[in-house]
């Protein structure tokens, strides 16, 4: 799988977002792998509605550094959004944990970092697999807002209406953002259903994590509950834990260029676990 994989990726450097979408249109629907020269690898798990290109520059970066590098394209996306609609989110993490197997074929130590629906799948991930050798969780929601309420509500529009679309506010930034750029624009209500599902079953989840881990939000995220982090960093259970605040940022900061000084935190977290 990784091989094949590996022949579909080109290495363009990375510029201006509207320049990479324009440059790397044939990679935004692509899972990537790379592969490195420490014997080390690192797991990259994409958002909900995303693909893994938003964390390619990440994946670059790390290999650069000589770790192998995978990141799996989750069931449902990367195609059209209808895709979502029969997907479960024991889907998502049986194609997570296929990729984590993978590379723990040929690597004695293997990380997993993800990003919003990535870092639940994360926590699961790591619960399941205690070899992992430590996570990285980036935008991961701890809850939702109105929760028990929100999801009933849901269920009830969900009879009359099937999809919904996608909001970004003035001062999310640019629209030549690479997460505009990448994500579908609207979205499946039930699918939203099975993101609320794995958000609460992974917070249940969380304190059976011991592996090193480094939680990382956004301090101006409006899409999840402004205390996720500090809920995170108190319930899990890990011995080496990290915290970090992105100031200015939206809540996938991990794919917006301005926010390439997280990669070094990331990989200095990586080699020091």
């Amino acid at each position: 799988m990784t091989n094949k994989i590996y022949h579909k990726v080109k290495n363009v450097p990375f510029s201006d977002p509207k320049e990479l979408y324009e440059e790397e249109h044939d990679l935004l629907k692509e899972p990537f792998y790379f592969p490195g020269t420490n014997g080390k690898a690192v797991l990259l798990l994409h958002g909900w509605t995303s693909v893994p290109y938003e964390f390619r520059r990440l994946g670059k970066y790390l290999n650069e550094n000589g770790y192998t590098v995978l990141s799996p394209m989750l069931r449902g996306h990367g195609t059209v959004s209808k895709d979502l609609e029969n997907v479960y989110w024991e889907d998502w993490l049986c194609d997570a944990t296929k990729a984590y197997e993978e590379l723990a074929k040929n690597h004695e130590e293997v990380y997993v970092a993800g990003t919003s629906l990535g870092a639940n799948l994360s926590v699961m991930l790591a619960k399941n697999k205690p070899k992992i050798s430590g996570i990285v969780l980036m935008a991961m929601p701890y809850s939702v807002r109105f929760e028990r309420l929100g999801k009933a509500v849901l269920r009830f529009v969900n009879i009359f209406i099937k999809y919904g679309w996608k909001f970004y506010p003035p001062f999310f930034g640019s629209p030549h953002l690479v997460t505009r750029m990448i994500s579908y624009r609207k979205y499946p209500i039930k699918s939203v259903l099975e993101v609320a599902d794995l958000i609460k079953i992974s917070r249940r989840e969380i304190s059976k994590i011991t592996q090193p881990c480094f939680i990382i939000q956004s301090n101006r995220d409006i899409i999840i509950p402004g205390n996720s982090l500090e809920k995170i960093y108190e319930k899990i259970s890990s011995k080496i834990k990290e915290k970090k605040y992105v100031h200015k940022a939206y809540h996938t900061f991990i794919s917006d260029i301005k926010n390439e000084h997280i990669f070094q935190d990331i990989l200095d977290f990586i080699n020091k676990n």
